[in-house]
């Protein structure tokens, strides 16, 4: 089965601390974790909305 994603969300976060912009702070792996575990969740979302049409 295929998976087709017509439907992509993109945040950034830039500074410029040349300019005097605040640096980001290091996010840790249990960061990233959950980040990835709510991407996955929204597109499996997306997936069953599809699914019920």
């Amino acid at each position: 089965m295929a998976i087709v994603v017509d439907e992509v969300v993109i945040s950034v976060d830039v500074s410029n601390q040349a300019s005097g912009g605040a640096t980001a702070p290091a996010t840790g792996t249990a960061d990233k974790q959950t980040i990835i575990n709510e991407c996955v969740e929204r597109i499996l979302d997306i997936l069953r909305q599809k699914e019920e049409r």
